[in-house]
């Protein structure tokens, strides 16, 4: 009898082998999805700082230029990262905290975000509501950043901030839930798993619906236009970009850092909707390809049309939160 074999003959030894055996195996399994999720999250890290590039270089192209290199943000992140920080005698801890809680607060969210047809790092019934509280978190520390330096522009900046936020975030809360409607999901993960082909041929006007209302929550939390301009050198009509004007050297490198980490967590949701995820090589492929179109469609945006008025933008988050609400009525009847 080989050795280890009498293990077989005793009473329930099979039975525990089966068990083992099984035990074994799901927890392999589940090892092997967690460290897809790890992927996922670290891809995310090294390609969010792509998106701007691709954007920039975009813009270039529409006006005739040859642009910056694909490839210049991450080197003035390095470069603001080694410089050093100055900061007025009149801020507190706060403006110190602003840059650290606006780049972790996206870099957590991406945990609850799937992508690549796998399910994400954290995921639990309920998990848009720390998706919108770490989104809020972010934005709070940065606009409490901005009024600690008791500039007038900067405390503009803050007011439209808090403006434009308060329509967005229920445009986008509505629209995932329009989702958990279609999918009888709870979590973001489920939600994004239960849009298979089939799904998707059947509830096509909801997901519209939800993809752009998702796209115009897109470019508003990331100061794009219609909704603002990056580019601009005008205080008066600033809205993210005149809240870190006092910001700088490693600083303003966590800012920039974590504004792309935020475009690409937002630009996720917008392709999980569009694009159905199976998971494997290919579905990597089409989500990198989808989230780079994803910029190049942002800077066409950007080169073929003016940023809208200041009394229109709320009108056009208004209508981002109608078109969610929309989505969800289709998707409940």
């Amino acid at each position: 009898m080989p050795p280890g074999a009498e293990f077989l003959h005793r009473p329930g030894g099979v039975e525990r082998l089966r068990r083992d055996v099984a035990f074994h195996s799901v927890h392999g399994d589940e090892i092997a999805v967690d460290i897809l999720s790890l992927f996922n999250l670290l891809l995310a890290f090294a390609l969010a700082p792509l998106l701007p590039g691709i954007i920039n270089r975009t813009k270039a192209a529409f006006a005739g230029r040859t642009g910056q290199p694909l490839l210049l943000p991450y080197f003035d992140i390095a470069r603001l990262l080694r410089k050093g920080a100055v900061y007025s005698t009149t801020t507190t801890w706060l403006f110190r905290a602003g840059p650290v809680a606006g780049l972790a607060a996206p870099a957590a969210a991406l945990t609850v975000i799937p992508a690549l047809g796998q399910p994400a790092l954290i995921s639990f019934n309920g998990d848009i509501f720390l998706l919108a509280c770490l989104l809020g978190m972010g934005r709070f520390f940065t606009i409490l950043a901005a009024l600690d330096t008791g500039s007038s522009f900067e405390g503009m900046g803050a007011s439209r901030e808090t403006l434009y936020a308060a329509l967005a975030e229920p445009a986008l809360l509505v629209g995932l839930a329009a989702l958990a409607v279609v999918t009888g999901e709870l979590s973001i993960t489920g939600m994004f798993a239960g849009i298979t082909g089939e799904v998707f041929a059947r509830v096509v006007p909801v997901c519209a619906l939800v993809a752009v209302a998702l796209t115009l929550v897109f470019l508003a939390e990331n100061s794009r236009i219609p909704f603002d301009d990056p580019a601009t050198h005008l205080e008066l009509t600033m809205v993210h970009e005149v809240m870190v004007l006092d910001h700088g050297g490693p600083d303003l490198g966590l800012i920039q850092y974590g504004a792309a980490l935020k475009m690409w967590l937002l630009g996720s949701l917008v392709v999980g909707v569009i694009f159905p995820m199976t998971g494997g090589l290919y579905t990597t492929v089409v989500y990198v390809c989808a989230m780079f179109t994803m910029a190049l469609g942002t800077g066409v945006v950007e080169s073929i049309m003016a940023r809208f008025k200041m009394p229109r933008v709320p009108q056009l988050l208004v209508a981002a939160g109608a078109a969610s609400f929309l989505a969800v009525i289709l998707a409940a009847r």
